[in-house]
């Protein structure tokens, strides 16, 4: 079983749909992506993307939010909307005998979702209520520090829920006009997967797609980090100090040496207990219970970043440690013993990470939509286990940048 890519046409424009077919469940499911549609495209309104998709789980404009849900639940119908930085994203699933229905209340929804004043007010009374509460979650905290220093200046800066003020200022003509703009057919991808053909899935797609508007696609900006090292400390009454760290990593999506700076990071901070940070932290100090580090790396951006808890004493120790670890990783390079870990572990996971039907799904949109070959994760992995520990050690030591680190701490000063 594999996905494969192939195309319909919807109103003469031309339209990606990544298929398999699985027949070992009688299930099917349906996700259209728009592309150059997600938080990336607030514009002027920070939060407006994800409000917009919280509008589009609130049914329609004729059944209102509980008629609808009833109707879905009565057929065991799943209908939802979502929003990431790049994307939009919306997915039906059912059982394979109530797909049909399940689509004529996915078309419903697009024909005429309820973008009413009522439900959005109940939709920004939520979701005030979500941003208040994370004010006490100081991970959420630090980390949107972070990365307002990080893209300072950018749209990237902004939380991608907005902040409170944000959030109230949106109405329903700014939700309407970015559902016109954005859930269009020249930004769509169709993902069908379950138990339904090439032919079967082409012909629905299409049928549904039909009902949107042309529209046109917009070309997603990459966005730089800053360079300039910076470093913000905000007050909480807390007990731990939280640590959040960041830089420029000098990488772009589809890169050929990608598969270097995996097995690199892997080495650095994101293979847990094996880790560099994780060894240095937590096992020989005793500084936290946990430390991580990995870089982001998305077509509109990548940056290297990482996080960990500690004592309020321990606090300077652990920033210090921080910045000795990764600069003698970036000095220094790795060992054969740490690199033989580390291709053992990616190597073998591999199959965990292709064992259900949505994972390779994801696996082969994510191959398309960063412009690379279908295959090339198949292809990366040869590629990590014929890598040398000189062709690392190189490519380690030319990612200077990643020194240049910004921290975001939340932190209670008075008791420290």
């Amino acid at each position: 079983m594999a996905s494969s890519i192939h195309y319909i046409t919807v109103e003469g424009v031309k339209i990606p749909l990544i298929h398999e077919e699985d027949t070992r469940l009688p299930m099917v499911s349906m996700q259209l992506v728009f592309r150059q549609s997600g938080s990336i495209e607030d514009g002027k309104i920070p939060g407006l993307a994800k409000i917009s998709a919280k509008m589009m789980n609130e049914g329609t404009k004729k059944l209102g939010s509980i008629g609808f849900a009833k109707e879905l639940d009565a057929k065991a119908v799943h209908i939802s909307a979502s929003t990431g930085t790049e994307t939009f994203v919306m997915e039906i699933s059912s059982l394979k005998e109530a797909f049909d229905y399940g689509l004529t209340k996915f078309d419903d929804l697009l024909r005429g979702p309820n973008l009413s004043k009522e439900t959005l007010d109940k939709v920004k009374a939520v979701t005030i209520g979500g941003l208040s509460r994370k004010e006490n979650d100081y991970d959420y905290v630090a980390a949107r520090a972070l990365k307002a220093e990080l893209f300072k200046g950018t749209p990237l800066a902004n939380p991608s829920s907005g902040t409170i003020d944000d959030v109230k200022k949106i109405d329903v003509a700014d939700v309407q006009a970015f559902l016109k703009e954005h859930l269009v057919l020249s930004r769509a991808v169709v993902v069908v997967g379950g138990d339904i053909t090439l032919t079967e899935a082409k012909e629905k797609a299409t049928k549904l797609l039909s009902i949107l508007p042309k529209g046109s696609s917009a070309k997603l900006p990459f966005v730089e980090v800053n360079t300039k090292s910076e470093r913000v400390v905000l007050e909480r009454k807390t007990e731990q100090a939280y640590l959040y760290f960041g830089s420029p990593y000098d990488l772009k999506v589809g890169d050929e040496d990608t598969y270097k700076e995996r097995v690199g990071i892997f080495i650095l901070g994101t293979g847990g207990f094996g880790s560099r940070l994780m060894e240095e932290i937590r096992v020989k100090r005793g500084l936290a219970y946990s430390a991580y580090a990995r870089v982001s790396a998305a077509r509109s951006h990548v940056y290297f970043m990482g996080y960990l808890q500690t004592k309020l004493e321990s606090q300077a120790e652990a920033e210090k440690t921080v910045k000795e670890v990764i600069a003698k990783y970036v000095k220094d390079g790795v060992t054969q013993a740490e690199l033989d870990q580390a291709k053992k572990f990616l190597l073998g996971s591999e199959p965990l990470r292709v064992e259900t039907l949505s994972q390779r799904l994801s696996r082969t949109f994510q191959e398309y939509y960063k412009g690379q070959e279908l295959g090339s994760s198949q292809i990366e992995l040869k590629k990590i286990e014929a890598l040398t520990l000189d062709d690392l050690n190189r490519y380690i030591k030319k990612h200077t940048e990643i020194n240049d680190l910004s921290f975001a701490i939340v932190t209670n000063e008075e008791k420290n």
